[in-house]
Formats: structure tokens, sequence, C-alpha cells
């Protein structure tokens, strides 16, 4: 069964996928807040194209460890998310996910200026890929 990741944003949700043997992440798409009216439909669609059978949402604590005004909302997003899909739901820590990203995507000479939409499914497949690694 494959694992969703999802990095929660402002504009853009990130998202990446797991193997099926849930070993690998790999970055998926994104979702345009401004564009899809519902993001929730969206994500279950997901779901159900590949048969997730969890999800991983990064949550962007402090450099201290305490919630910022972006964590209070990605709280909010996983609080109305458990309410619309039925999975299990785990919440990472995903402090340097979208600098990490960036960097790979440098370092893969991929411009990252007018590129948000990769930094974020890049994002969403490395705290994926953290959670797969740490998980046992």
């Amino acid at each position: 069964m494959r694992i969703l990741g999802i990095d929660f944003g402002d504009r853009r949700i990130g998202l990446a996928i797991s193997d099926p043997m849930g070993i690998i992440a790999s970055p998926y798409s994104t979702i345009d807040r401004k564009i899809v009216p519902d993001i929730f439909s969206e994500i279950d669609k997901i779901i159900l194209k590949h048969n997730i059978s969890k999800i991983v949402v990064g949550l962007p604590l402090t450099m201290k460890g305490t919630d910022s005004e972006q964590t209070k909302k990605v709280r909010e997003f996983v609080e109305e998310l458990k309410t619309k899909i039925n999975l299990p739901i785990k919440v990472i820590d995903e402090r340097l996910s979208s600098l990490s990203a960036q960097k790979v995507l440098v370092e893969q000479g991929i411009k990252t200026g007018h590129n948000k939409g990769e930094i974020d499914k890049t994002a969403a497949a490395i705290l994926l890929q953290e959670y797969l690694e740490t998980k046992n």
C-alpha cells in the first residue's frame, strides 16, 4: 500500500507518493489552492487512484520547535482532512524540507525561481522519504 506525503502551503499543496513497498518517495504533483476549489475532493481522487493507505503531513515548526502561524494553518488543515478522509494521518516535523527541496533541484540544474510547484512536490517527497526511513 502506498503512502501520500503532503507539504501544505498557502498557495500550493505539494504531493508525493511512496512506492507500493513503502521504501521510496517520489514527487507526484501540486494542487494550486487558487485554482482547485475543493482540495479535499482532489486529495480523495488521488487516494483512490493510487490505493493510498496512509497520509503523512509535514508540520512546519519553528527552529525552536514551537508553532508558527503556518504551523497553526497546517494543524487546521489536518483536522479538516481527518473529517473528510478516512485514513490514518501522521504529522511529522518538516522544518527544513522546502530548503532541502530547493537545494536538491538546484543541484539537478532545475531553476527554482518560477518553478515553485517543483519545490513543493519535492519538499513533499523529502518529508515522506524521511518518514519512510524512520517509521520502523
